[in-house]
């Protein structure tokens, strides 16, 4: 991690106050975020619908919140009720700008780290675009009747019928101040429609509703057999993680007895083979997001642990509940 994220991961979580200077940007950011927001609000700027159901799943605060495993367990929950999801995304880290349609073989370059995944996983039409309202209405053009956008919970453009906050139980909302003095993208609201937090603690049966962990059992390395975690138990490691919250990709390997040399990268980092070359001769172990921007490399000892989201059974009732409301019956 960088020494200007550690310092402001320091003022947004750590406890440390923020300066006059940042506090004043704040208020600024703050006064423009709110007056964008009232302008879609009373019609001064223009929602679009695209025909079709859209579902929002994001965070109010900046950073990775376990949203596209969220994401990859909706697909399919989705799917199951008969439904033929699609998903729209930013697709963040990207170096290509136009709209792209992303699927299996699209790299991470070209189609962003998260979308990729996505596509890996679920198999279902995904379009990155800066304009999530082409995005949603490219993706329907490819077969999808209700659209899933990851992240986007402040692209007031494109109309929603039902919105899904994701929250980080270990570090919240920090210290609930806007950006750049605190963490904020928006002024925090209770108007969403359903949250769920991400975290390591408890096992489901014990959660109430509303929660969800990301559970892994195996790690993976190209056509290699995989091994399973348990295995590893004592085992050093070099523990690589590129995205929003590195600290619980480290600590869920900790709790499975692994011994780790820690390598945080920011999120979306766009990795080089020198990154992944230590000194200590150790296997590598890293998030599938990472993972899927460093399969060209052909390094050896590397390895990935895939997750999925373990939700509790409360949340998709309520979700159900929900979607019969506001979109009606599901197919």
């Amino acid at each position: 991690m960088s020494a200007t994220t550690d310092w402001f991961e320091a003022r947004w979580y750590g406890g440390r106050k923020p300066g006059f200077a940042l506090r004043t940007l704040a208020a600024l950011y703050g006064s423009v975020v709110r007056l964008r927001r009232a302008a879609y609000r009373r019609g001064w700027l223009r929602v679009h619908r695209v025909g079709v159901p859209v579902i929002v799943v994001g965070n109010i605060a900046v950073g990775g919140s376990g949203k596209t495993p969220l994401v990859i367990a909706l697909v399919e929950h989705l799917r199951k009720q008969g439904w033929k999801p699609g998903v729209v995304s930013r697709g963040y880290g990207r170096k290509s700008r136009s709209q792209r349609v992303v699927n299996a073989q699209t790299s991470a370059e070209q189609g962003g780290d998260e979308p990729v995944l996505i596509a890996r996983r679920c198999n279902v039409p995904v379009v990155v675009d800066a304009d999530r309202v082409a995005a949603a209405r490219r993706v329907i053009e490819l077969g999808a009747d209700i659209v899933v956008a990851d992240d986007g919970l402040q692209h007031y453009r494109l109309h929603r019928d039902l919105e899904i906050e994701v929250i980080e139980v270990g570090r919240r909302l920090g210290n609930a101040r806007l950006l750049p003095a605190g963490p904020l993208r928006e002024p925090y609201r209770e108007s969403t429609d359903l949250r769920i937090e991400n975290r390591l603690d408890a096992p489901a049966e014990e959660w109430p509703a509303h929660h969800f962990r990301l559970v892994g059992e195996d790690l993976l390395a190209g056509n290699r057999p995989a091994q399973r975690l348990q295995d590893w138990r004592g085992k050093r490691i070099h523990a690589v993680a590129g995205i929003g919250n590195p600290k619980r990709f480290f600590d869920s390997l900790r709790d499975h007895g692994l011994v780790l040399v820690e390598h945080p990268f920011p999120d979306h980092h766009a990795y080089a083979p020198a990154d992944l070359q230590f000194e200590e001769a150790l296997p590598i172990v890293m998030t599938e997001k990472d993972w899927v921007k460093c399969t060209a490399f052909a390094l050896s000892d590397v390895w990935c642990l895939p997750v999925t989201a373990e939700i509790s059974v409360g949340f998709f009732e309520e979700f159900d509940r929900l979607m019969s409301l506001k979109v009606g019956p599901s197919k």
